[in-house]
């Protein structure tokens, strides 16, 4: 039973946003909301300019709507699907915000980052005293062991700190056509196995629900791009994931099934700090994926490179968790 409901709330979510988008994508077009294409970027994407965004408002109905109505009609509607859905709305608005500010007020580089970083803690804060409201541990499980970490009201800033640090790394990923689409079904598909495997059936559903939402997308989004996912989308699917490993006690495991994420966020720090101290660049461009692109890479192969190699950590992932 729960092996079928995981495939029908991937398969609703798929034709939800499928259907849909043909309907949205022009709506978007007509209301100008395009993407702006930095101008330091690479030279091959100012073909992009204009392109609507804001298309992770699709995905984010769709994981909403299939949660809704698969898990209440099969499960029931337990506190981590509410505090699953209020993390992925609550980011979203974020990132619909930020999206709202590029493309209709013109202000190419959206909310100030303070501005971005006070909504992102303010939202992990109210997520983790509804947490703690329901019992939830506070216990980090260290991979590859049967030791748990009691932190205590330390899990607090790392609530924080995970929530605000993944919702930026997928945020960060979200650079080239179907790249995030792509390594998000990916990683969302291996914590619904691992959720499964551990009996927590609503949180499987949820995540193969995004699944579902953002393989539909990538129907629309693949290269070249027909819309773009936006911050609204990139967001909420990092505060999703981030709360998913908190919730199933597998946190350090996003390290592993999200190293794309955290390559992509590695590679950014690392030249922010490289120029800073020395003047020079160890990338030609970050995140990473820009840096393959000036190398002489194809944006497909880019985007097929990264997927499979966040294939293997997913799988990767996986194995630690069951086997080992």
């Amino acid at each position: 039973m729960a092996s079928q409901s995981i495939m029908i709330s991937i398969v609703i979510a798929f034709f939800i946003t499928v259907l849909f988008s043909p309907v949205f994508i022009p709506f978007l077009r007509r209301l100008k909301f395009g993407q702006s294409i930095r101008e330091e970027g690479p030279k091959s994407h100012q073909k992009k300019q204009g392109t609507p965004t804001m298309g992770g408002i699709m995905v984010i109905l769709s994981i909403v709507i299939t949660s809704l109505i698969v898990v209440k009609s099969m499960y029931e509607l337990t506190a981590e699907i509410y505090l699953l859905l209020f993390v992925t709305l609550g980011y979203g608005l974020l990132g619909f915000l930020d999206d709202f500010i590029k493309v209709v007020l013109k202000r190419n580089l959206g909310l100030t980052s303070k501005q971005k970083l006070f909504g992102q803690v303010v939202i992990a804060l109210i997520f983790y005293w509804i947490y703690r409201q329901y019992g939830f541990l506070t216990e980090i499980q260290i991979p590859m062991t049967d030791y748990s970490l009691s932190v205590g009201w330390v899990y607090m800033l790392f609530a924080i700190f995970w929530l605000v640090g993944f919702s930026n790394a997928v945020n960060l990923t979200d650079g080239l056509d179907g790249l995030l689409s792509g390594t998000a079904a990916i990683a969302f598909g291996a914590y619904a196995i691992l959720s499964w495997n551990q009996g927590q059936y609503d949180i499987a559903l949820f995540s193969s629900a995004t699944v579902g939402a953002v393989l539909g997308f990538l129907v629309f989004n693949a290269h070249p791009a027909k819309v773009f996912m936006g911050d609204t989308g990139s967001l909420a699917l990092g505060g999703a994931i981030a709360a998913i490993s908190m919730m199933t006690g597998l946190e350090l495991l996003l390290l592993i099934i999200g190293g794309v994420f955290v390559i992509e966020t590695l590679s950014v720090i690392l030249q922010v700090i490289s120029f800073k101290l020395t003047g020079k660049r160890i990338f030609r461009m970050s995140p990473l994926h820009h840096h393959y692109e000036l190398k002489g890479w194809s944006e497909w192969r880019v985007v097929v490179t990264f997927w499979m190699v966040g294939l293997l950590f997913a799988i990767l992932g996986i194995y630690i968790e069951v086997w080992i």
